[in-house]
């Protein structure tokens, strides 16, 4: 994937667009432009623009990485840009671009196993050659691999008795058409004996109400991934694709600190919005109105912010990796007592 490259500061406003269509410009940060680590690697620059290194690209299959990097020492105490909500746009933008984030495999697992609901495609029964659309719950397990509950009953039960292949589509927001999009494709085969008492607890453990599996008409089914593909910034200027064999999807892992984003985002956002709207602030130069905590990873923080009547998602790096959910606490007090110090 190759990064969007952000306009200089001081073009000219008429050529810029308006602050509304900036917004959505800048909402898909998901897998736009990855860090593979949490601490990049200054490079030396000559570039005119304070704000960007030149990109360090590699040639695999997963496409072009940009690589750049700023310490909360170069960051200038927040501030209305000079040329007005324009060229503070393009400020938040050159920030996102250098902001560290989980490799794209390793966020997509992730996004997957936080996931509880999504689309089920299979081959329709009733009418050949068409897929079939449904609502499904599942769960993710250890490597991964989606976990139905169905029933004999369901629609979707009796066209996979007929092919097991199928797709099973996933967004992370699914109010936001920017967000990303997930699709799993892969053959549903029923659990193993052996297997199910785990089966059955992985799936309850993000389904704790479902009583329902546990009724005779109902099995569990596991898809076997054969590709997991993924879009980000649909509807936007920004795209950006890939695609994962089942070989690296089963091999990534889950963020362990994922685990501990709702407990974490919540808290935050009851008690603390204000310093969060100070880190914010703090870490992208510019005055937000508002931000609140999306969620939480080992790298950094998925916030939602208010700028100039426009409501932006923006990734908010942690200084280093966070180690455990006490470690998460340590930086984000780290980053606001910076956040203070420079205001």
């Amino acid at each position: 994937m190759r990064p969007f490259l952000p306009t200089p500061v001081g073009a000219q406003l008429a050529s810029l667009p308006s602050p509304s269509t900036l917004s959505r410009l800048l909402r898909p940060l998901h897998l736009q432009n990855r860090h593979a680590h949490a601490i990049p690697t200054p490079t030396p620059t000559s570039s005119s623009s304070p704000l960007l290194h030149p990109p360090r690209r590699s040639s695999g299959r997963l496409g072009d990485r940009f690589l750049a990097s700023s310490s909360p020492s170069q960051m200038a105490a927040p501030a209305d840009a000079p040329g007005g909500s324009a060229d503070a746009f393009e400020v938040i933008r050159a920030h996102q671009v250098k902001a560290a984030r989980l490799p794209p495999v390793e966020e997509i697992r992730t996004i997957l196993d936080q996931s509880v609901r999504g689309v089920l495609a299979t081959h329709s029964q009733e009418h050949v050659g068409y897929p079939s659309g449904s609502m499904v719950d599942f769960a993710c397990d250890q490597d991964g691999s989606p976990i139905l509950a169905v029933s004999s009953l369901a629609v979707h039960s009796k066209n996979l008795t007929g092919s097991t292949k199928c797709s099973l589509l996933v967004a992370k927001d699914p109010e936001d058409r920017t967000d990303t999009v997930i699709t799993v494709y892969g053959d549903a085969i029923p659990v193993p004996d052996e297997e199910k008492d785990a089966v059955r607890t992985a799936y309850l453990r993000r389904h704790p109400e479902a009583f329902w599996v546990d009724f005779g008409d109902f099995r569990f089914l596991h898809i076997k991934p054969k590709a997991v593909r993924y879009v980000s910034g649909v509807a936007t200027a920004i795209l950006g694709s890939g695609e994962f064999s089942a070989a690296e999807f089963k091999e990534a892992k889950v963020d362990p600190i994922s685990q501990f984003s709702t407990p974490i985002a919540g808290h935050m956002n009851k008690d603390h919005a204000d310093d969060t709207k100070l880190i914010v602030q703090h870490s992208t130069s510019v005055k937000v109105d508002f931000a609140s905590i999306v969620d939480v990873d080992s790298l950094g923080i998925n916030v939602k912010a208010g700028y100039d009547g426009t409501v932006l998602k923006l990734r908010i790096p942690f200084p280093r990796r966070a180690q455990d959910r006490k470690d998460v606490k340590t930086l984000i007090v780290e980053m606001l007592q910076a956040a203070k110090a420079s205001s």
